[in-house]
């Protein structure tokens, strides 16, 4: 039997004791639900056995105790997905409303943590379904298959370590040096030629594409979207994997499907998170509860405090005269109440619930990324396409309060540096000695990139220096800078200072 064999066996297993339910809300919609059977076995039966090894330990979660996650990047932490509101609300809060009753779910949920290393074997099975030919062979700690010399072809990275993050490119390659026309810009050696023109391939067909990949990952039950277009014809497929016999979010895979149906990038996760502690966890109308206790808002922004009302004053316009023992005086002019700013008498932003469904959130536990039970609501605002919020659902009794960061060196006066912020990309130029490093910063900063040049590896680090007496608004932007290796990259990975993974060459 093979290890996809092996996965969709066990999953089903699982899921044989989760039902879906399906009811009609008041407004017309579906409402959708995941509820245990009940049947004593399955996740019963489960939860009696964790019962009998003890009570599982702390769960520490990053970020709060069980904070909403609004979209989010896989290797950072909790975040908001480009292009989706921020979950907590505005300045004035959110408030997310059901429409339709609440289900209950299990009694309890493990939450799911990777285990092990990734294998040659697993590599190739993945490099086969892309379509790439050749070994894959081992740099550090990042399994890689790459291009020939001239840096076209496909290039495959995965983290040998659990859970095997992957990213894949293809290069083209292109015209360089004295075989550039006249007139005619020469992209760098290894650069991506410009993505031709016309139209992406259907949704159905990128999904049908992209089924062989998803497949060798284990993944062929995952929930498969390919709404989103690139470069104008590049159809982007995203897959979010089913774990343990539930729905994931912030686990996702993604490919980039060309018009000749050939995958052309990608990333993902190549192992399965073991299965771990088992926790008692709440039902969704507790989870909505906490979700919007913690998108009540910040408080009215950018509009500064009102005045203070003034003292009384008489008719003439003058300060009251106090000699009156504090009875107002001939002309007295009471004072006008305070103002009130526009946060004040703005109401919360008020989001429908069309959907909550029992299943897995990506978190970061104690600097390891988890997949902890979670309630998966799907928001449906009045004025926007709808987005998913998750809510932890482990009770709040196993949760841990959140670790104290440790205090950051002060810098030197005027230094104004901060911690390194998250590599995007790298790309070569020149002689293989020019590394051109791409990631988000903030407008009003200033940033250089540092190397750390080992035999089997370079470490990138980007050093942000701010102005502390800037004032400064919180806009992001991305930044592309170069720095130059004493030898060139040759075979050696990239590696991220900030998250230790390695980085995808551009």
């Amino acid at each position: 039997m093979s290890g996809t064999e092996n996965v969709r066996r066990r999953r089903s297993v699982i899921a044989a004791s989760v039902a879906a339910g399906v009811l009609l809300a008041g407004g017309g919609g579906i409402y959708l639900a995941t509820t245990a059977s009940g049947d004593g076995t399955g996740a019963d039966a489960a939860a009696k056995a964790a019962d009998a090894a003890g009570p599982p330990p702390p769960l520490r979660l990053e970020g709060g105790s069980g904070d909403a996650t609004g979209g989010g990047d896989t290797r950072g932490g909790p975040g908001i997905a480009p292009g989706e509101p921020d979950p907590g609300g505005g300045p004035n809060g959110t408030v997310y409303t059901a429409k339709g009753p609440l289900p209950q779910g299990p009694s309890s949920a493990a939450v799911h943590r990777p285990e092990g290393l990734v294998t040659s074997a697993e590599v190739t099975r993945l490099a086969e379904a892309l379509g790439i030919s050749g070994s894959p062979s081992l740099v550090g700690e990042v399994w890689t298959i790459r291009p020939e010399k001239d840096g076209s072809g496909a290039r495959l990275d995965v983290a040998r370590k659990a859970p095997g993050n992957w990213t894949y490119s293809w290069y083209d390659g292109g015209p360089a040096g004295d075989a550039c026309l006249k007139g005619k810009a020469c992209p760098p050696p290894g650069e991506s030629k410009p993505a031709p023109g016309g139209t992406p391939l259907s949704e159905a067909a990128a999904k049908a594409a992209a089924a062989p990949i998803l497949k060798a990952l284990g993944q062929d039950d995952a929930k498969v979207t390919a709404t989103g277009v690139v470069n104008g014809s590049v159809r982007v497929v995203n897959a979010d994997p089913v774990v343990g016999g539930l729905p994931t979010y912030g686990w996702s895979t993604g490919l980039h499907i060309a018009r000749d149906g050939r995958a052309v990038a990608g990333s993902g996760t190549l192992k399965d998170p073991a299965e771990g502690a088992t926790y008692p966890v709440i039902g969704a109308a507790k989870a909505l509860a906490g979700l919007n206790e913690d998108a009540k808002g910040t408080g009215p922004i950018g509009v500064g405090h009102c005045p203070t009302a003034p003292p009384g004053v008489d008719g003439n316009g003058k300060p009251e005269d106090t000699r009156t023992g504090g009875k107002p005086a001939p002309g007295h002019v009471e004072p006008t109440s305070p103002c009130q700013t526009i946060g004040d008498l703005a109401a919360p932003d008020r989001v429908p619930v069309t959907a909550a469904v029992f299943g897995l959130a990506a978190r970061d536990v104690d600097g390891e990324r988890l997949l902890v039970p979670s309630w998966l609501f799907t928001a449906d605002p009045v004025d926007g396409a709808p987005y998913t919020v998750a809510r932890t659902a482990v009770a709040p009794e196993h949760l841990a309060p959140p670790s104290k960061p440790s205090p950051e060196p002060t810098p030197p006066p005027g230094d104004g540096t901060r911690a390194a912020r998250v590599v995007e990309s790298v790309r070569v130029q020149g002689d293989g000695r020019e590394l051109a490093v791409t990631f988000w910063g903030g407008v009003c900063s200033t940033y250089t990139v540092k190397a750390d040049e080992q035999p089997d590896r370079v470490t990138v680090r980007i050093v942000e220096k701010t102005d502390p007496d800037r004032v400064c608004i919180m806009i992001a932007k991305d930044f592309t800078k170069t720095v130059t290796l004493k030898s060139p990259l040759g075979d050696r990975p990239v590696v991220d200072a900030a998250s230790g993974e390695a980085v995808p060459r551009r």
